[in-house]
């Protein structure tokens, strides 16, 4: 079972045998399907089956010959529709198998993100139509500067999926305070731009910076609890480089029941690090009331879908 899948309310089928029975009913009840020919004997097929808008299971695998649709594997999904980033990102093919995850080089998160890569159908089909320009090889802002090559990608848009989490309740500040932590922030993600492209005024600037927050948090800690100094985070977690723990303001909230199992599902906007991403997660594994203004706090697989830029004025506004 994938862990998700519980997420978008199916926390009941545990056994690989129950897994079946729903992908082969899913798989009846399919609202989209797309096969693309990567050559003469070979091709790779999605279906897709919305349980609820934007909510639903997508399986990929083979079309063949008899009409007989052979699954390789499937995954849960969640559709956004806030723009994250526009930040730069590479797209690159997964090892084992047709799917690809995205990096954003995004310095208001403090890490490179990488998150799974839900449009990756389409990509593959311009992939097909111009193999020179749609590549898995990946590169970096320099090597993009180096070789002036245009980004191809224009804009993401993140979501994620939780098995886990809580409620935290919000940190009081004041209109000021949240101005001048905008203001900040700002300067900060300005220096660290600077940094990377190798200003060495910026880079002292940014290490003085972090010693004199060290100096603050210890301060702060012996007093305060930790919630209460941190107020957003991403963090990396696991083996899996798309998993990350999150603390995130709550912007926006609603609540849906799946169709199929009568299982209630949350479905937030969370602002985290200034990013605004889409939420989804079984009521039953939530602890906590989520209110609009209160955080959530917990594990999530991040998944992402890709804006492209048409044309080379489009990837240039984007990318500036």
């Amino acid at each position: 079972m994938h862990k998700c899948l519980r997420s978008i309310g199916f926390s009941e089928y545990q056994k690989k045998s129950k897994v079946k029975e729903l992908l082969k009913e899913l798989v009846k009840n399919k609202t989209e399907i797309k096969v693309i020919q990567l050559d003469e004997e070979s091709n790779v097929c999605e279906i897709r089956a919305e349980i609820l808008n934007g909510i639903g299971v997508a399986m990929v695998g083979e079309w063949k010959d008899d009409g007989e649709f052979s699954m390789e594997y499937y995954y849960p999904y969640l559709l956004g529709n806030h723009i994250s980033s526009q930040a730069y990102c590479m797209i690159q093919r997964h090892t084992d198998k047709e799917a690809y995850s995205g990096l954003l080089e995004e310095y208001r998160v403090g890490v490179s993100l990488i998150f799974y890569l839900t449009n990756s159908m389409e990509y593959m089909e311009k992939k097909a139509n111009d193999p020179n320009k749609y590549t898995d090889d990946a590169q970096s802002i320099s090597d993009l500067n180096i070789l002036d090559q245009k980004p191809i990608v224009s804009s993401v848009m993140l979501t994620g999926l939780s098995y886990s989490g809580k409620i935290l309740l919000p940190v009081n500040k004041t209109m000021n305070q949240i101005e001048s932590a905008k203001v900040a922030d700002y300067k900060r993600n300005s220096l660290i731009e600077a940094a990377k492209n190798g200003d060495e005024d910026a880079m002292e600037s940014l290490t003085i910076e972090d010693i004199d927050l060290y100096a603050k948090v210890s301060r702060r800690v012996l007093k305060e609890d930790v919630y209460s100094i941190v107020e957003t985070c991403f963090i990396p977690c696991g083996v899996e480089c798309d998993q990350y723990n999150i603390i995130g303001e709550i912007i926006e909230i609603e609540e849906l029941k799946n169709p199929m199992t009568n299982e209630e599902i949350y479905h937030m906007v969370l602002n985290c690090n200034d990013l605004n991403f889409h939420l989804g997660i079984n009521k039953k594994d939530l602890l906590g009331e989520p209110i609009v203004g209160r955080r959530f706090k917990g594990q999530i697989w991040m998944q992402g879908i890709v804006n492209f830029a048409e044309t080379e004025e489009e990837a240039d506004s984007e990318f500036e």
